[in-house]
């Protein structure tokens, strides 16, 4: 059954006009009246509702019933990342997303590339949202992540809370290892060529613990990316 975030109250019995995004794609599906899909609107579980009607721009559904079902890890993780150049953070937010991510903080610190600030920023931020969605539309997930403003690694790590640091440095722990025992997770990945050793100090400085995935280098937008399936799962 075809699966649409829609960011409105939804309670059983009740008829609305579904939000544009959700409204063209069931069009784009060619659905027919009487037909079902399944809404989320985020705030837990998922509701079944049938297309009332199809206008040129507009569809209302009656909502017929609500799943409280919830496919969210036991334990919540939140990425904090200096962004990767170019498409890369599009495809790291939707493969986060798809891998149960809570949250993403985008950060420009040193060596990144992609450096957005003022409305460009709030622009990519809505774009990585909306990616999110899409991704768990596909994906069976019922809470979308959240994707904070971007902000610059200096102005973030004066407020840091403890977590994990992903880094080269000799010393660094393997990470399972030095995951702590309750509560959510925090990890921060640095972008192509790393976090500088300024900034990495920084971070331990507040609370965050160097640790290490493996024996082998990993591309900016893939290291978050093994790190969160390896706390995931």
């Amino acid at each position: 059954m075809p699966r649409f975030y829609c960011p409105a109250p939804l309670a059983m019995g009740a008829t609305l006009d579904l939000p544009a995004g959700p409204a063209r794609h069931v069009q784009v599906l060619r659905m027919q009246p009487g037909q079902s899909i399944t809404l989320f609107n985020g705030q837990g579980g998922e509701f079944e509702a049938t297309i009332e009607r199809m206008g040129r721009s507009d569809v209302a559904v009656t909502v017929a019933s609500h799943d409280p079902v919830e496919r969210e890890a036991a334990r919540a993780v939140h990425i904090v990342l200096a962004m990767p150049a170019n498409d890369r953070m599009d495809w790291l937010v939707e493969k986060a997303a798809e891998l149960g991510v809570a949250s993403i903080q985008p950060l420009v610190a040193e060596r990144s590339v992609l450096r957005l600030n003022g409305e460009r920023a709030d622009k990519k931020r809505a774009h990585w949202f909306a990616v999110g969605v899409a991704a768990c539309e596909q994906s069976g997930r019922n809470r979308v992540p959240e994707v904070h403003p971007v902000r610059s690694f200096a102005d973030w790590v004066s407020t840091a809370d403890a977590g994990l640091l992903l880094s080269l440095r000799p010393g660094s722990q393997p990470m399972l290892h030095a995951v702590p025992a309750s509560g959510p997770i925090h990890f921060l990945s640095g972008p192509e060529g790393g976090l500088s050793p300024a900034e990495e100090d920084a971070a331990i400085a507040r609370g965050y613990r160097p640790v290490t995935l493996a024996n082998r280098v990993l591309r900016a937008e893939t290291a978050p990316l093994a790190a969160l399936a390896q706390l995931q799962f």
